[in-house]
């Protein structure tokens, strides 16, 4: 059985170059991670010293920079956001621990839109209108209710309602006002209502234990004397 050919002097140059060259390529890939990694580290050092920016973007890229941004904000304890389309645009925005994104901002950033004060300005008066038209139609809905109590103390509220069944004049005597009875049996109630003040009150209940105790003391003497 014949041994396999030996690879010539030029095939081995040509495996040896190769190799080389992917060598090459892996260590400037390294070095270049590397360069941005500091870059990044840089920037967001900046940041964090400045304090006075609400927050730090960066340009759009591939997800392994973007993994890179978020492993140095995580070690630097800030918070950090990827929005837009992968493989198109999607960026990543760096924030401070205690001064993240509104829900405002996070609302337009993610709908692909473009985040500034003009935009939180524009969204701020939105909100301002939609709770200034709430309270208006609270207001009216009190006033409705209002009105509506003071129609059924007054009456009108049952004449409107039970006009169209019994007619105008029948729901008109329907919601007459019910005049209080006076009297019941035949003593008025007025009369049964006590006159008397508290001390005058006293004084007569003192006068008849006292008409009470002589009474029962004339009545023992009579009974020693037989």
């Amino acid at each position: 059985m014949q041994k396999p050919p030996t690879a010539s002097e030029a095939q081995k140059n040509a495996m040896r170059k190769q190799k080389e060259a992917m060598e090459n390529r892996q260590k400037e890939e390294r070095n270049m991670i590397n360069r941005f990694r500091k870059r990044v580290e840089e920037k967001i050092s900046n940041f964090i010293k400045d304090g006075k920016k609400p927050h730090l973007q960066f340009e759009p890229m591939e997800q392994m920079y973007r993994s890179i941004i978020r492993d140095v904000s995580e070690i630097a304890g800030l918070q950090v956001f990827s929005f837009g389309q992968e493989g198109i645009d999607r960026y990543s925005v760096v924030y401070l621990k205690d001064n993240g994104p509104s829900e405002d901002e996070l609302t337009v950033r993610r709908a692909g839109g473009v985040w500034s004060e003009d935009k939180a300005a524009e969204m701020a008066l939105a909100h301002f209108e939609k709770q200034k038209q709430a309270a208006l139609e609270l207001e009216e809905e009190k006033n409705r209710k209002r009105k509506r109590g003071q129609e059924e103390l007054s009456g009108t509220f049952y004449k409107q309602k039970y006009a169209h069944l019994i007619g105008q004049e029948a729901a008109i005597d329907a919601a007459q006002k019910t005049n209080v009875n006076k009297s019941y049996g035949e003593v008025p109630s007025e009369n049964k209502k006590d006159q008397r003040s508290i001390e005058q009150t006293m004084a007569d209940i003192k006068a008849k234990k006292m008409k009470k105790a002589e009474t029962e003391k004339r009545d023992a003497d009579s009974s020693e004397q037989i």
